[in-house]
C-alpha cells in the first residue's frame, strides 16, 4: 500500500514510497490532481535528481505544476510531461497505482490488478 485515499488532498503534498522496478527499489511518488491518483518515480528527467523541494512536496506554489525543486522544471502532474525546462521533450517515468477500499496501491508489473 503507497498510502490511505484521504492522505492526497487535490494539489497538496504528495506521499513518497518505494517501488521495485526491474529487480531494483526506486524512490517514487504519489499526488492528487483533479481528483485523480498519479505517481511516477522521484526523478527529474533532465538530470535523476529527486524531485520534492521539501519531503512530499512536489507541486509548486500554484498547485497546478510538478516542479524539480533543483532545476525548476514543470512537468504535467496528469501525464508527467515536461511543460517547461531542461527535459527536452521527455517525462515522468510513471508508476501504476489503483484506488481500492479507501487506499492507494501499486499496480505490481505484469499483474492487471491488485487484491
Amino acid at each position: 500500500m503507497v498510502c490511505a485515499s484521504d492522505d492526497l488532498v487535490d494539489g497538496g503534498r504528495g506521499v513518497r514510497f518505494t517501488v521495485n522496478r526491474h529487480g531494483v527499489d526506486e524512490p517514487a511518488f504519489a499526488v492528487r490532481f483533479r481528483g485523480q491518483v498519479h505517481a511516477y518515480l522521484n526523478r527529474c528527467a533532465h538530470v535523476p535528481v529527486e524531485m520534492d523541494w521539501q519531503q512530499g512536496e512536489f507541486f509548486d506554489h500554484s498547485g497546478l505544476y510538478l516542479i524539480c525543486a533543483t532545476h525548476g522544471a514543470l512537468y504535467a502532474p496528469d501525464s508527467g510531461q515536461c511543460l517547461m525546462g531542461r527535459c527536452n521533450g521527455k517525462g515522468l517515468v510513471a508508476v501504476s497505482v489503483t484506488e481500492h477500499d479507501g487506499r492507494v496501491l501499486v499496480i505490481e508489473e505484469g499483474r492487471d490488478s491488485v487484491g
